[in-house]
């Protein structure tokens, strides 16, 4: 937090604060005291809580705010309790003569803090008397993306009757605030690569490391491709090209002895506009380029490149672009350039869209140097009041008559 004083602190930021301070780090996360945290929220707005344990010691909770017909579909926030590993936890500094805490708040517990201080600021009442059935908060304690795609083919995420869900997004350096409505696709993969073993002192003809090489200048040769494209065109976000980074390389027993096979790992990003049936194929022919037997597995490979609408006539988009027009925020719209559990969501045909009320921040992602100006953590809050109570209010569609 960027604070001028603990004698004028917000009780929102009192609460962020207490939040930060339980250990949900990577990669022994306390889930219990985040769980006993949002019990006790829960019971501080009288409002219903429910937990489904998806798998072994992972469980998902679920807050309730009750409309007056929870027939009629719900709004969805969605967000996480756990955080990134971190190097340099309470470390100092002053911009301005303004003291400044460093530490991992970007990710994600700013979110479930304005999500939760959004109704506590207000009566709950007002949230009781809609006339629809809005707002599911789903706090994801499955401890990773895998926990979300299970608990999404859950029987009772579908008595959610979720119609639209609000998810994590990222901040923004500018003054407009970022929204997402897609995201690419990650693919994680190796390519194996045999080859003819022998004394390291020979010239061994067919080795894993000459395929190696020539599949790693494949796969980079594209990544310099890619980053020309994002480079040399105005109108293209990180979002819009696909990333390729080489991030593992296995194999060798010995300095003198040449190995049998040797493995290379990458990370890709691919935008929804890719075919990507076309683009596995390219892989392929580079495996084969490099030689004889180089094959390839997948530890992740999604497929689904669902986006939500962003049609003015989507009676969603509609009204979240109205009422942050009515709050004067200018909205930019990009695909994701990372991964939320917003795929998982849209691959089951409900619309999400990646949005944190958090402009003039850096973005911080995963950084062990995470920081939040008060100020901009309590617009958020401001926000979220104006944007639940015009969600909630989106009328009743055909079929729900």
């Amino acid at each position: 937090f960027i604070s001028k004083g603990r004698n004028r602190q917000d009780p929102s930021v009192s609460l962020f604060r207490d939040y930060l301070r339980l250990k949900t780090v990577h990669p022994e996360p306390d889930y219990d005291a985040a769980l006993r945290f949002l019990d006790r929220i829960a019971e501080e707005l009288q409002l219903p809580m429910k937990k489904i344990e998806v798998c072994p010691g992972r469980v998902v909770s679920i807050m309730t705010w009750e409309g007056t017909n929870p027939s009629l579909k719900s709004i969805l926030l969605n967000s996480h309790t756990d955080v990134v590993p971190v190097f340099q936890v309470w470390r100092r500094v002053s911009v301005n003569g303004v003291k400044i805490l460093l530490l991992p708040v970007i990710d994600m517990k700013k979110i479930d803090m304005i999500s939760i201080s959004s109704p506590g600021t207000l009566e709950i009442r007002c949230f009781q008397c809609f006339q629809r059935c809005r707002g599911q908060h789903l706090y994801e304690e499955v401890g990773g993306h895998k926990g979300m795609e299970t608990f999404v083919k859950h029987p009772e995420f579908q008595k959610l009757n979720i119609g639209f869900a609000l998810d994590e997004g990222l901040a923004n350096p500018g003054e407009p605030f970022t929204v997402f409505y897609g995201e690419r696709n990650p693919w994680w993969i190796t390519v194996h690569c045999p080859g003819s073993p022998g004394h390291g002192s020979r010239f061994v003809e067919n080795t894993a490391a000459e395929k190696l090489r020539q599949v790693i200048n494949s796969f980079l040769d594209f990544r310099e491709k890619e980053k020309h494209r994002l480079n040399t065109s105005e109108c293209f976000t990180l979002g819009d090209v696909t990333t390729v980074n080489m991030t593992m390389v296995k194999g060798g027993v010995a300095y003198n002895v040449i190995p049998a096979e040797m493995d290379v790992s990458f990370d890709l990003r691919i935008p929804p506009t890719v075919n990507l049936q076309e683009f596995e194929r390219q892989i392929k022919q580079w495996c084969k380029e490099a030689g004889e037997d180089v094959t390839y597995e997948f530890a992740q490979k999604h497929m689904n490149q669902n986006v939500t609408s962003t049609e003015e006539n989507d009676p969603w988009w509609s009204t979240f672009s109205a009422a942050c027009k009515a709050m004067n925020m200018t909205l930019e719209k990009e695909i994701f350039p990372a991964a939320t559990d917003s795929r998982f969501i849209r691959a089951v045909g409900i619309p999400a869209i990646g949005f944190s009320p958090m402009n003039r921040t850096p973005i911080l992602l995963h950084d062990h140097n995470e920081y939040l100006n008060e100020q901009v953590f309590l617009k958020g809050i401001s926000v979220y009041e104006r944007l639940i109570p015009a969600l909630a209010s989106v009328p009743a569609f055909p079929d729900e008559a």
